[in-house]
């Protein structure tokens, strides 16, 4: 079976081509470099030269902040550059799995959200990656659209190697506590993407490790199963912390469509926190 990888640099991406390739799958996986997701007639030409049976669309603008200036940017990308890779998926019969965001939901629930609540994204990059996951449901017949948040892995920038790196750095550090979400392993989420593709229970998922937390309880978590002692960590709010743009406060999963459809939700994050640590890539 030949699978398609966009955004195959990424944190996410590099997993998946690694996991794909120790499953047996002929994989060919591209960078941005390797191809501009934007540019149709070259995603065309790709895929029509592969013609994969499935393509997993991870490639995005994922800059959240820079996307509130830069909105056609984060539209070009995740809007058309998502209906390219949809339309030459579909023209070759390839299934699509499309990785989407948690950023969709404004984050005003009081309670887990499934994949029926209806979205609301307060800024570009959840605009942006909605439209993307609208011109999936148009343009293609067999799709995934898989919603996580709050990735991490062992490649790539991310929460995680930020607080160690801070921690290290002897400074007192703040982090917000009125934002809470599932942190989400890349790894957990690559397998749990490789079980979902080889089914035809097409459809919308929520994808994310087990249980919730805060950034704030995140950050504590983190200093615990790096050995790191003695940080100087203060809990603040978000109005404290101002950014570009708005954060969803409430990102908390349920994964219904997981459970009902007969796929295993994935381990808490609090023990795939652990195996990060406690692995290498």
């Amino acid at each position: 079976m030949k699978v398609l990888v966009t955004g195959a640099k990424g944190q996410l991406g590099t997993d998946l081509v690694s996991l794909l390739k120790e499953k047996q799958y002929e994989v060919f996986g591209y960078s941005r470099e390797q191809l501009d997701i934007t540019n149709f007639e070259q995603v065309e030409k790709e895929i029509e030269s592969i013609r994969p049976d499935i393509i997993i669309h991870s490639a995005a603008h994922t800059k959240v902040d820079l996307a509130e200036s830069e909105p056609d940017q984060a539209y070009l990308i995740n809007g058309y550059g998502t209906r390219n890779v949809a339309v030459c998926a579909e023209k070759v019969g390839a299934k699509l799995i499309y990785v989407s965001t948690d950023y969709v939901y404004d984050g005003t629930a009081t309670e887990p959200v499934n994949e029926f609540t209806p979205t609301n994204p307060l800024g570009v990059y959840g605009k942006s990656k909605l439209a993307g996951e609208q011109f999936v449901r148009e343009l293609h017949s067999k799709f995934f659209i898989v919603r996580t948040s709050w990735v991490y892995g062992h490649h790539g920038n991310n929460f995680v190697k930020t607080m160690v790196k801070l921690a290290t750095s002897g400074k007192s550090l703040k982090v917000v506590h009125d934002q809470v979400g599932c942190p989400t392993f890349t790894v957990d989420l690559a397998n749990t993407i490789i079980d979902l593709m080889v089914t035809e229970k097409y459809g919308t998922y929520h994808v994310s490790n087990s249980g919730h937390c805060s950034w704030y309880e995140f950050a504590k978590a983190i200093f615990e199963e790096a050995g790191l002692q003695n940080v100087d960590i203060a809990p603040c709010t978000t109005d404290e912390f101002p950014r570009p743009a708005p954060r969803p406060a409430y990102s908390v999963f349920d994964h219904m469509a997981l459970r009902l459809n007969g796929f295993k939700e994935m381990r808490h994050w609090r023990e795939a926190l652990h195996e990060y640590f406690n692995t290498h890539p």
